[in-house]
């Protein structure tokens, strides 16, 4: 998959007519899916965020910019948000086989048929800035709508695209590419805007302007202000008040997770609010979040409880959104807001109860099958690894052993998801292999494309349960050691998920096996069958150690 996201700003908040046609345009292009529309009524503005492939995304994006422009007057813009034009910044970020060279190469293509066709001012920013003095969207943004007008006339700031005029209906439209960005609000328990402001200077890269003692702005030699720079990297801050909110916030944009993670920002914010007097009460995130950012944020949050961080994904969310306080001024839906999810298939078969799980296997349908269970078994097999380890873990007299505990169940949860994940894919797999069967054949060219779908769909069906037999030796690994160095008590647990384990990957070979028959590419067909022989043999030397070590471990407490 070749995925890019694009999140345009745009200069309407208020008026719903405005917003929701401006992002059915970009929507209306083959190929792009409108993820988020957020928009805010004391800001004035409206994120939209979409993703597609990049050609697609390129197209969606030049219509919204084209619909936007139509519907959107600056002459009587008034908003708390800075901003440089009726559809304000454009940014394309890469997200999924796709460069950041790529996309900017999508912002210079967007930006010239912009300003090209729709006649406006056009600035490129971040990746595809044209000059380092213009990488910075703030920089640009200076002086912002009202002060356009003269920056068109400085030769420093000509446009990349489009004419050096001051349009007034338009304003000008910053165009990018950069990476994953979260805007990022903070909570205060207070309604004055000077006091968010001075956390806000406090933490943002940017910092404050120097003052001497006497309170005056320090100058250096070519008479330039001074800046203390402020405690977090990548970090762009103000302060606002929001009254359909009741509260100020410290807005963010996060530009770089890696330098200043979620959960960095708001503990950062909540230390210097409360050296003020402030205390934070709750965050905002707007538009979308990449999933990683808030387990990060859980992870960090258990650890400072002295809890184990492998649990389910799940937990974690909980803890981070719970934490962070996200649903405090609007609720925050992960199904809706993290953009994984929002993309992601529905995982029609481990999303059932076991009931139904159970009766749609009895069913005269192929499908799901021995594939799926085998998949579902070795599930079981790596969350019994993981409950051993989590329920070890803050027990007294394990201290000690609390490192490898966590490393335990942080492995057993990753195994565990992978293999629910293939319980749906096996049937998917056999799925597409049954439809491939079905395409026609009464032409030489139909033949040839019906052979062809049906190597895909053969070799498809092998991988997902030659992967399932592969991950059981590792999570019998992983059961083998719980055992031993886990709770006694619990014993029966860890060798319950080796035999789990060890069932799963019998059910996965055989799976294998009837599947290779198939697979016309004989040479093909030998290698994989050499992967499964190799992983069975595995498996079964590790059951052998576990199934003996565990039993005489509790025939001894029995005695």
């Amino acid at each position: 998959m070749r995925l890019v996201e694009c999140v345009p700003n745009i200069s309407e908040g208020r008026r719903r007519e405005v917003w929701e046609a401006v992002a059915a345009a970009a929507a209306s292009t083959p190929g792009v899916t409108v993820l988020n529309v957020d928009p805010g009524a004391e800001t004035n503005r409206t994120v939209i965020t979409f993703v597609g492939d990049p050609e697609a995304v390129l197209e969606g994006a030049f219509r919204l910019v084209e619909k936007g422009l139509a519907l959107i007057d600056m002459t009587t813009h008034r908003g708390a948000h800075p901003r440089i034009g009726a559809v304000d910044v454009v940014p394309f970020v890469p997200v999924a086989g796709v460069s950041m060279e790529e996309c900017v190469a999508l912002a210079r293509a967007l930006g010239e048929r912009v300003g090209r066709e729709l006649g406006i001012p056009v600035y490129l920013y971040e990746f595809a800035a044209s000059a380092p003095h213009r990488r910075n969207l703030s920089d640009i943004r200076a002086g912002e709508y009202e002060g356009l007008a003269e920056k068109l006339g400085d030769p420093r700031w000509q446009p990349d695209f489009g004419p050096a005029t001051f349009v007034p209906r338009s304003g000008a439209t910053v165009i990018g590419a950069r990476k994953f960005l979260v805007a990022y609000n903070v909570n205060l328990n207070t309604l004055d805007k000077r006091l968010a402001n001075r956390v806000a200077f406090d933490v943002r890269e940017k910092g404050r302007k120097k003052r001497d003692a006497n309170g005056q702005v320090v100058l250096d030699a070519q008479g330039e202000p001074v800046w203390e720079p402020g405690l977090l990297k990548s970090v762009k801050a103000v302060g606002w008040t929001i009254p359909e909110f009741g509260c100020a916030q410290i807005s963010m944009n996060l530009t770089d997770l890696d330098a200043t993670p979620l959960h960095v920002a708001f503990d950062t914010c909540e230390e210097r609010a409360a050296e003020r007097g402030l205390r934070v009460t709750g965050s905002e995130l707007v538009g979308l979040v990449p999933k990683s950012a808030l387990l990060e944020a859980g992870r960090h949050y258990l650890r400072r409880m002295g809890r184990s961080t492998g649990v389910p994904e799940r937990a974690l969310l909980h803890v981070a959104i719970r934490t962070l306080g996200l649903s405090e001024v609007k609720p925050f839906d992960p199904g809706e807001r993290i953009i994984e999810y929002r993309l992601a298939p529905p995982n029609r078969l481990a999303a059932m109860s076991l009931g139904e799980f159970v009766d749609e296997l009895s069913t005269e349908s192929p499908a799901p099958g021995g594939g799926s269970v085998a998949a579902l078994a070795a599930a079981l097999g790596a969350a019994l690894a993981a409950m051993v380890a989590n329920l070890s873990h803050p027990k007294k007299g394990f201290e000690q052993r609390q490192a490898r505990l966590e490393e335990i169940a942080v492995r057993g949860q990753a195994l565990k998801d992978r293999m629910l994940a293939a319980v749906d894919a096996d049937t998917a797999a056999f799925d597409a292999l049954l439809e491939a069967m079905r395409l026609p054949k009464g032409t030489e060219a139909e033949q040839k494309a019906r052979d062809e779908a049906i190597a895909r769909a053969t070799v498809a069906a092998i991988q997902v349960p030659l992967g399932v037999l592969e991950g059981c030796a590792e999570i019998l690994e992983l059961c083998l050691e719980i055992g031993e160095i886990g709770l006694p008590a619990s014993r029966s647990d860890a060798g319950t998920g080796a035999q789990m384990a060890r069932a799963a990957a019998a059910g996965a070979y055989q799976n294998v096996c009837i599947n290779l028959p198939g697979l016309a590419d004989r040479g093909a067909a030998r290698a994989l069958l050499e992967r499964a022989d190799t992983a069975f043999a595995r498996v079964r030397e590790l059951h052998q150690r576990a199934e003996a070590a565990i039993l005489q471990a509790l025939r001894a407490a029995a005695d």
